[in-house]
């Protein structure tokens, strides 16, 4: 995957769904790992006209958590490993944040989905955290979906699904 310009937003995500999907993810053979120590997972989330699939799209696969979910997330079944989510009719992808080159990774400007984290995990960082998500986090994919005319451009690189529940 290679993304261009700056991103909408960086963020730890402690949703069930996310935190579900990492230890499915993360069950597979030789997968890279998706999930902090306190369960959140990192993302950056980038407008879809600032992300190509440069090699390897006839090795993504989407999964679903359900049959229904409007969330698909996709991997590379070559090593397992967890590339982005996409949000059905979503102007963005979010991208797992390891797979960012570390010179390429933004630091972490919030925390969200805080009231889905794991019992006993506090935060004491000082990273602004939201019980969901926060105002400045939807400002944030609303002015990136005007900066793009109110687009919202297919991903059409991905091609079979992981399992019984993609398209």
């Amino acid at each position: 995957m290679r993304a261009t310009g700056r991103p909408i937003v960086a963020t730890a995500c402690y949703c069930e769904s996310c935190r579900k999907a990492g230890e499915l993810f993360e069950a597979l053979p030789g997968a890279a790992p998706v999930l902090n120590g306190d369960g959140s997972t990192d993302f950056v989330l980038f407008r879809k006209d600032r992300i190509d699939c440069v090699c390897g799209a006839d090795r993504l696969c989407e999964h679903r958590l359900t049959p229904t979910s409007k969330t698909r997330r996709v991997i590379a079944t070559c090593c397992n490993t967890p590339m982005f989510l996409e949000f059905t009719g979503g102007h963005w992808l979010t991208l797992y944040r390891q797979r960012l080159d570390q010179q390429d990774r933004p630091p972490l400007q919030m925390r969200v989905m805080t009231r889905d984290r794991r019992a006993g995990v506090a935060i004491t960082d000082g990273l602004p955290s939201y019980a969901g998500h926060s105002g400045k986090f939807m400002l944030k994919l609303i002015g990136a979906w005007a900066a793009m005319a109110f687009r919202s451009p297919d991903i059409d690189y991905v091609k079979g699904a992981l399992d019984g529940h993609g398209t």
